[in-house]
């Protein structure tokens, strides 16, 4: 099995100021001290945000609303200004920062700008990649950025298997990809960023989990994960989706044939506390699950960050949230708490 680099963990709490430490502390006892009084309070920043770099995508996967093309809002490019203000506002309680939501984030021509920045400020960066476009000279920028974390998403080891949910993916590019980040990040002699392939189990590949550990192996990526599938019409899987190992799916099966949700929806959620999302048009939502940005909590383009995360809106919807979980759509379907497996 790949060996898990220890320098990542180190390399996260090398990031941890003073400030964001007590940053840290504060929000931790609000979420605690929300549960003890049943009423939401909100102290300190977010700990971690994910910024969108793009809503566009080269790949047609079968459950994102970017493959599939369905998004009711605007497709678009984050500007690398207004990227820049919004972190000059926010960098010094910030710990994590994903350059991800939707889309492919090397489509945009100044993520890599994005993530140095972001790295001059010492805050940990982390993106996600169908890996289509490293090439080897971007492959070589990415290392130079600073970026800390690379998740690289393949779904399958052969191209057959692969094409299934990576819908007009080429794995041979994918590999190609992941052969240059591990080349370059050798030859600059750099810990970061660290390197792991996100394997999204699902109904077509699950019979290939112990092949992708050992192609992980060969390459010379950090670690393997697991990902369980979010199925947007999960009751009944049109697309055949939902593996049969149930440590794999989030889901039961029915009776009837029919599927549910195992996980019970407990009325809280952590990330309410800690995360939140900005699109690449500067809207706020609450997470990752929330794709259309339907439940807009703010516009950075209107006022500032700090204000928003302590609007009415927020707290509204952390109130609604510990009322009735379960009766906020994007709550449905939600993973929180579903495991992600390492190997």
């Amino acid at each position: 099995m790949p060996k898990i680099n220890r320098n990542d963990t180190f390399n996260l709490l090398r990031k941890l100021t003073f400030l964001r430490a007590w940053n840290a502390i504060k929000v931790l006892a609000s979420f605690y001290a929300t549960r003890f009084f049943s009423k939401p309070i909100q102290w300190g920043m977010p700990i971690s945000i994910s910024f969108e770099p793009t809503t566009s995508c080269n790949l047609r996967c079968p459950e994102c609303p970017s493959g599939l093309r369905e998004f009711s809002r605007p497709t678009g490019m984050l500007e690398k200004d207004f990227f820049k203000e919004t972190i000059d506002d926010i960098h010094q309680h910030l710990l994590y920062l994903i350059f991800y939501f939707q889309g492919e984030p090397y489509l945009n021509p100044a993520f890599l700008e994005m993530v140095k920045y972001a790295s001059s400020k010492k805050i940990y960066t982390a993106t996600s990649t169908n890996a289509h476009y490293l090439t080897d000279e971007n492959a070589r920028k990415t290392v130079e950025s600073g970026l800390d974390r690379l998740i690289i998403s393949i779904d399958g080891t052969t191209q057959e298997v692969y094409k299934q949910y990576r819908v007009g993916g080429n794995l041979d590019k994918v590999i190609e990809g992941a052969k240059n980040i591990v080349k370059w990040r050798k030859a600059l002699n750099s810990k970061t960023p660290f390197i792991f392939f996100q394997f999204l189990v699902v109904k077509p590949n699950e019979h290939q989990i112990e092949d992708i550990k050992k192609l992980a192996i060969e390459i010379g990526v950090d670690e393997v994960r697991f990902k369980t599938a979010q199925i947007y019409n999960y009751e009944k899987d049109p697309n055949q989706l939902i593996p049969v190992t149930d440590k794999f799916s989030r889901y039961k099966k029915n009776e009837d044939g029919s599927y549910r949700p195992k996980n019970k929806l407990a009325n809280r959620c952590w990330k309410l506390w800690h995360a939140n999302v900005i699109t690449w048009d500067g809207l706020v939502v609450p997470c990752c699950f929330d794709k259309d940005a339907m439940h807009q909590l703010g516009n950075l383009k209107n006022e500032s960050f700090k204000k928003i995360w302590y609007n009415t809106n927020y707290r509204q919807f952390r109130a609604e949230l510990m009322k009735s979980r379960k009766n906020i759509d994007i709550c449905a379907n939600c993973s929180e708490g579903v495991s992600v497996w390492k190997d």
